[in-house]
């Protein structure tokens, strides 16, 4: 367990999973995110996950987050309270093996 800095119990919960069935792909969490957690990918037409810019012109199936680095995360929570469909998965930093 850790402490704040006036010594209240704290515990992180890491970013563990972005549930694609409900990601709209609308990038909030990309943007707030200084840890570079995640990427922003499409789906194309043979629902095969490809990689995708923020200007591109290919028409895309959808987009959605996907995890790249989740050693990143430091549980800060930020990707969370942006997001409008509720589509991440947290997981205590205790049920976490290290």
């Amino acid at each position: 367990m850790f402490t704040t800095r006036d010594g209240t119990p704290w515990e992180p919960s890491y970013l563990t999973e972005i549930k694609g069935e409900k990601c709209i792909g609308c990038g909030r969490c990309y943007k707030v995110c200084a840890r570079d957690v995640m990427i922003l990918m499409a789906v194309n037409e043979d629902d095969e996950l490809v990689a995708c810019g923020e200007d591109d012109d290919e028409e895309f199936e959808r987009k959605l987050m996907v995890m790249t680095n989740p050693g990143n995360c430091i549980g800060c929570g930020a990707c969370a309270r942006v997001c409008p469909k509720d589509c991440q998965v947290f997981t205590d930093a205790s049920a976490i093996a290290a």
